[in-house]
């Protein structure tokens, strides 16, 4: 006589759950050799071993089960070589959205470091490399963080993937503006993409410029004095603006719940004029 299997001998045997097997029979792919009829147990044979074999094999290549019910209930030659061919394609596909998470995580690493090593309260002379914003133009007034979700959620909004994250978030001031010392009004907000996103919207190609930068302790309610000290900078070394202003949170209630941890960088684009 055949030996028969019941369910939970079937489910150690494959590592499936009994859910799992009792999911496959109401799918049609795999059906009991015998169903007692006094007590409803059911029992698997040999029979039954292939298709589960194959159940597994596909699962472990992340096939749907829809996928496989089709293999299942009509297999050749040719549709088992599409089959894979496809779950490959797929498999590449996921492969080359984990390697764009991948960037993207060591890129906000690599900021985070970046913000917690660099000097704060120093006003530096650098080379600004070049960069893509997505802008929001609006005239803003930024009292506290709070401030900033309502226009981030319009400028977030028509995107068609998450764009907002710690860092990547900043408020733009004219150069107009600042050239009338009118600090703490803010003319616009961004987002700075990743260079693999896809944005819609205002985007601007910022050059490769000249800038000064100054990072310092606390968000965008004490930045007004930090603006006073890099146009008494901007004044005294005979700087021109050239560009508006780009103000930016790198660690922020995105990152830490302490205030005191706080670093907020602007930068502002420049050139020299010649001394009277």
């Amino acid at each position: 006589m055949e030996k028969l299997f019941q369910i939970g001998e079937m489910a150690k045997l494959f590592r499936f759950s009994v859910s799992s097997i009792r999911h496959y029979e109401d799918l049609g792919l795999v059906q009991p050799e015998y169903v007692d009829p006094d007590t409803g147990y059911r029992y698997y044979s040999t029979r039954q071993f292939e298709v589960l074999h194959t159940i597994r094999y596909l699962r472990a290549l992340d096939m749907p089960l829809s996928e496989i019910r089709a293999y299942v209930q009509n297999r050749d030659l040719g549709k088992t070589r599409d089959l894979l061919q496809i779950q490959r394609e797929a498999v590449l596909a996921k492969q080359r959205e984990l390697e764009k998470i991948q960037r993207k995580i060591d890129r906000r690493l690599w900021q985070l470091e970046d913000a917690e090593s660099g000097p704060l309260g120093e006003i530096q002379e650098k080379l600004l490399p070049p960069c893509r914003m997505l802008l929001r133009r609006q005239e803003l007034h930024i009292g506290g963080y709070e401030d900033m979700e309502e226009p981030l959620a319009a400028l977030v909004r028509a995107q068609g993937e998450p764009l907002a994250f710690m860092g990547t978030v900043g408020l733009m001031v004219k150069r107009e503006r600042l050239e009338q010392g009118m600090a703490g009004q803010y003319d616009g907000i961004f987002l700075l993409p990743d260079p693999e996103d896809q944005v819609s919207g205002e985007v601007l190609e910022l050059p490769k410029q000249r800038g000064l930068v100054l990072r310092f302790r606390g968000h965008h309610g004490e930045s007004p004095a930090q603006y006073a000290r890099l146009l008494d900078y901007i004044r005294a070394h005979h700087f021109k603006i050239s560009g508006f202003a780009r103000e930016i949170t790198l660690i922020d209630y995105g990152v830490t719940n302490d205030p005191g941890q706080f670093v907020t960088e602007i930068t502002i684009p420049v050139h020299s004029v010649e001394k009277m």
